[in-house]
């Protein structure tokens, strides 16, 4: 039987099975269709785009059909319509990536990194803009204003989020104690950014008087809005350690919390970093608390317990909203744009960041 499919002509074997070129023609079809089509309407590259794509996936799965039935182009078809979902949701990344590239590189030098906009005024914009002369002033202040921020934010988040996870997983029996904080974590995560301001606001004002803002008061705002996303993902990454670990570790007379310390964290640590890197990507962009909790300047501020502090985010908004000079606003904008290009920056380092420190304590396999 099996020398009679050896010798079974090849023409058999492929019967019914469209030739590998034959996407690739309806390919070079659709994508000629749609560009007539695309111009007999005014020729656009989204118009062009989405046309095109519609023939394809349409001319694949009747080809398809027509020669290897209805089963296989219903797979087909399925198969381009998930391609498609994930190239549209590539766009928007691409192109945020790509306009932030191409209109931040050019304001993004040693220069801007190293100095504040302190004594930068609208006439010195005006004359940068009338000699064509480099954009002074850049964004040192608010640099040292965003990590000072961000440290303090993680500082207080990771701790009481991470202690949270462990005694909801590892302690909690479902009692009112572990309800009650699911139930605070579950609203926390929907609070807009700006009632954590206002809350910080409102709190530290009490203890040190109305008006108070600093930098403190904006890691507090933040860590409101960060404790919640660390408590969910450490949570879950908890869940996902096998209890076989912890019963081992149990077997060999190992204490509880050195179990968990030596056992489940480590075994859980790449996604509790990954968690950590989000909860901060998700506060480090944030505007609206820190304009009502650390408020603004032109110049340096190392001390987040005294005085205003300025971060990128509002340095943007600022730079955007207010210009330094309101007759010749491009300055300015070259300022915001490479501003968002560093905050960018920063989200991505403190992902490589992340997955350096997860390799670096994550258990190590055995043989």
């Amino acid at each position: 039987m099996s020398q009679t499919v050896l010798n079974r002509p090849a023409a058999l074997l492929s019967k019914n099975r469209l030739p590998g070129y034959a996407v690739w023609v309806v390919l070079g079809a659709a994508v000629v269709l749609g560009a007539a089509l695309s111009a007999l309407i005014g020729f656009s590259i989204a118009s062009f785009a989405i046309i095109a794509a519609v023939l394809f996936v349409l001319g694949a799965t009747a080809v398809t059909g027509m020669v290897e039935g209805r089963r296989k182009a219903v797979d087909r078809l399925a198969t381009y319509l998930i391609y498609g979902a994930f190239i549209v949701a590539l766009v928007p990344l691409v192109s945020v990536i790509w306009t932030v590239l191409a209109r931040g590189l050019p304001g993004l030098s040693p220069d801007f990194l190293l100095t504040s906009m302190g004594g930068m005024t609208g006439s010195v914009d005006n004359n940068t803009v009338e000699t064509g002369g480099p954009v002074l002033g850049g964004a040192y202040h608010a640099i040292v204003g965003t990590l000072q921020i961000t440290f303090w934010a993680t500082l207080i988040s990771v701790p009481v989020g991470l202690l949270a996870a462990v005694y909801l997983v590892e302690y909690s029996s479902g009692g009112p104690l572990s309800r009650a904080i699911t139930f605070f974590v579950d609203v926390m995560t929907g609070i807009p950014s700006i009632v954590a301001g206002l809350f910080a606001a409102a709190f530290f004002g009490l203890i040190l008087g109305p008006g108070a803002r600093m930098g403190i008061v904006a890691a507090v705002a933040l860590s409101v809005l960060m404790i919640p996303v660390v408590v969910r993902s450490t949570e879950e990454m908890l869940k996902i350690v096998p209890n076989e670990l912890r019963e081992a570790s149990y077997a060999l007379g190992v204490r509880k919390w050195r179990t968990i310390l030596k056992v489940v964290i480590p075994t859980a640590i790449s996604g509790i970093a990954s968690g950590v890197t989000l909860a901060i990507a998700r506060i480090i962009g944030e505007t609206a608390p820190l304009l009502v909790t650390a408020g603004f300047v032109n110049t340096i501020n190392f001390n987040a317990f005294s005085g205003w502090m300025t971060t990128l985010p509002t340095f943007i908004y600022r730079q955007l909203m207010s210009p330094t000079s309101p007759t010749n606003t491009d300055p300015s904008t070259q300022r915001a744009w490479a501003a968002a290009l560093l905050l960018i920056l920063t989200v991505m380092l403190l992902n490589l960041a992340a997955r350096l420190i997860a390799r670096i304590f994550a258990p190590k396999a055995g043989r």
